[in-house]
């Protein structure tokens, strides 16, 4: 005879799992971190299986719990799903979302069309623009959610992707190793012109400034003629542009962190958003 799994057990479940702990999962399921222990214990009894093993002070999920967080994410989703389709028909909720512009063309797409599915009667209202401006924006209350680079310890927060940042040229850019590097940057504050310029003075490379711009465009565009170098994330790489590695001898550059994060006091459609984006991993 077939078990029917308890979708509040899975959603409890899926939230430890990408949180790592009992406490840190309770607060994304507006529970105690005894009620989440005890959840787990019934998900652990109702599978006869031991889903989570201990790392330190996280959980760690066991061969078993892995195998079964696939799949209890997809039950957690359609099961919202089958909601926001089926639901009466309400008021319209407005949701205000600030998004990075580097992730206008990449992961932004992807993410609006879960949010559509799962939220029938909320209204995304987007804005883009430059991560220390939306978290401005965000704490002024102008914004319910934000997609930034930047991070904020008081504001509960969704790493969506980490990506790698590399130096970015054009494809038939003439790269001078005897030569200061020429750069494309954003004017301050820029979390890309900070790494790059970081790392080239701790390597000693010489650099001058060639291109100043506030618009994303306008540097891939002046990258792009062949003006200069910029410092990016990956996702920015297209057919008219090539990156520039340690073989070219410039600095290896670290990860940058796209999170989302909820404002303090948003509403509940926000929080929603917010919780029904916990499985997201771009």
């Amino acid at each position: 005879m077939s078990r029917n799994l308890d979708l509040d057990l899975l959603r409890s479940f899926v939230a430890v799992a990408d949180a790592g702990s009992f406490a840190a999962a309770a607060a994304r399921v507006h529970r105690t971190q005894s009620a989440v222990s005890q959840q787990m214990q019934r998900l652990e009894a109702s599978t006869g299986r031991a889903l989570f093993g201990r790392d330190g002070r996280h959980k760690r999920l066991t061969e078993d719990g892995l195998r079964l967080l696939t799949y209890a994410r997809r039950l957690v989703a359609l099961n919202d799903e089958a909601n926001a389709a089926l639901g009466p028909g309400g008021p319209t909720e407005v949701v205000r979302l600030g998004a990075n512009n580097d992730v206008v063309d990449s992961m932004l797409p992807a993410l609006l069309g879960r949010i559509a599915r799962s939220h029938r009667n909320i209204l995304l209202e987007i804005r883009t623009g430059r991560s220390p401006f939306l978290m401005e924006e965000l704490e002024r209350g102008e914004l319910d959610l934000a997609i930034t680079t930047r991070d904020h310890r008081s504001f509960p927060r969704l790493v969506l992707r980490r990506s790698p940042a590399v130096w970015f040229c054009s494809a038939d850019f003439a790269h001078r190793r005897d030569a200061p590097l020429p750069l494309v940057l954003s004017n301050e504050p820029s979390l890309f012109r900070s790494l790059a310029i970081d790392a080239l003075d701790r390597a000693g490379c010489p650099w001058h400034l060639a291109y100043l711009s506030l618009n994303l465009g306008a540097i891939r565009a002046a990258v792009r003629a062949g003006l200069g170098v910029t410092a990016r994330n990956i996702e920015m790489l297209t057919p008219e542009l090539r990156v520039l590695s340690e073989a070219d001898g410039l600095p290896p550059l670290p990860n940058v962190t796209f999170s989302l994060f909820l404002r303090t006091g948003s509403g509940e459609a926000a929080r929603r958003i917010f919780d029904g984006l916990s499985d997201v991993a771009f």
